[in-house]
């Protein structure tokens, strides 16, 4: 089976050089903005985002009680209570669809429910506090609340969703982590100070990516203290690691973090390439022409918000450059639903997130999650541009 796949992706490669005409501008152009993102992508998120969500998400599948997870985020949880920390953390969280991923791996694998683990995978990357701020000033506060509100219900409704369409497939895997659950052993750690080193990791990641806004005075009066903070943190992570973590079990963590980043990694790089090549960076060309998908997206039918929320899907969007882009494609004529249902559906999925979430839930659940993130978001941009218009 591993020759077959290796013969067809020699043969795939071998088909894609021999057919694909790189003397076309166009498709040299293409080419030429897959790399650029993928090198935009690798300065900007790699090594600030992705690296430090890693290591969070090793320290959560090795230090997080599997008991404790259970308890607040898994099947048999109080569910008012599982989903309420679920959108809470994500929403404290505020990273990228590709940064939550490796956390929402780390929380899923410690026993969190199918419905809590995604409103978390959900919420992380759509209730970003900043960006619906932003979405509120730049196009208007009637879109800004819509997103907000819909952000937030989103993450809920599709967790339970998907709780409920695989509740056969949960309710067996609740019982094989019953059965697995192992004997808690933390070496004298409390649960506080267990909290307070993922919690420095948190701020490191949180603080070393804070952006500036000319518009927020407060806001930037962090940024100028931003390194000074994550600093901060960082001594507060060597003191809890070198107080009370002994040599085998940060062995353990770097092994488990290391696990993380060869599983998605490779994934989400794959899509960043492909991504660029078919729609290009923010403001350039890709394969397919910019002017064709707003011409897609105008007026409030079915269909122009249907398309808004695939291609937003599909699209990569870093943390807060969607909106923009939404003021560039409404000053070109796109409607206000079509421009929700593509700020509900782009910054909780792109094309590498996707690949990435497959390797963890399957095939079938990830096609159930997509297809949810899609039909909502198509529904609630028709009811909000047959109200805004």
């Amino acid at each position: 089976m591993n020759n077959f796949k290796k013969a067809a992706a020699v043969v795939g490669l071998f088909t894609a050089f021999y057919f694909i005409p790189f003397d076309k501008s166009a498709v040299s152009n293409a080419v030429m903005e897959s790399l650029l993102m993928m090198q935009e992508y690798a300065r900007l998120h790699v090594l600030l985002c992705l690296i430090p969500a890693f290591f969070i998400a090793g320290a959560i599948s090795n230090f997080i009680s599997q008991g404790a997870v259970l308890k607040y985020l898994g099947a048999k949880a109080n569910k008012a209570l599982a989903y309420s920390v679920a959108s809470v953390s994500g929403a404290i969280l505020a990273v990228c669809s590709c940064t939550v991923l490796p956390l929402f791996g780390g929380i899923y694998r410690r026993g969190a429910g199918l419905g809590p683990a995604i409103a978390f995978l959900y919420s992380g990357p759509a209730i970003n506090v900043l960006a619906i701020i932003m979405t509120a000033r730049i196009l208007g506060p009637q879109i800004g609340i819509a997103r907000a509100a819909g952000a937030v219900i989103f993450s809920i409704v599709i967790g339970l969703l998907m709780h409920f369409i695989f509740i056969k497939e949960e309710k067996q895997r609740n019982i094989d982590l019953e059965l697995m659950i192992p004997e808690e052993t933390h070496d004298g750690r409390s649960l506080g100070q267990t909290s307070l080193y993922i919690f420095s990791m948190v701020g490191i990641l949180v603080f070393i990516n804070w952006g500036r806004d000319a518009s927020m005075e407060t806001w930037n009066m962090i940024f100028s203290w931003k390194y000074h903070i994550t600093a901060a943190f960082a001594l507060l992570l060597a003191f809890t690691i070198i107080r009370w973590f002994k040599k085998h079990e940060l062995k353990t963590w770097v092994e488990s973090s290391y696990d993380f980043a060869l599983q998605i990694m490779p994934l989400l790089f794959g899509g960043v390439l492909i991504a660029g090549f078919l729609l290009g960076r923010p403001g350039h060309e890709g394969i397919i022409p910019s002017k064709w998908i707003i011409m897609l997206v105008g007026g409030n039918s079915i269909f122009s918000n249907f398309f808004a929320s695939v291609a937003g899907a599909f699209m990569y969007f870093a943390t807060l450059t969607e909106v923009p882009i939404l003021q560039g494609l409404i000053g070109s004529g796109m409607g206000k639903g079509p421009a929700l249902a593509l700020l509900l559906a782009g910054p909780a999925l792109s094309l590498p997130s996707m690949l990435a979430i497959r390797s963890m839930i399957g095939t079938k659940k990830t096609l159930v999650y997509i297809t949810l993130v899609v039909i909502m978001s198509t529904f609630t941009g028709m009811i909000f541009g047959a109200i805004a218009e």
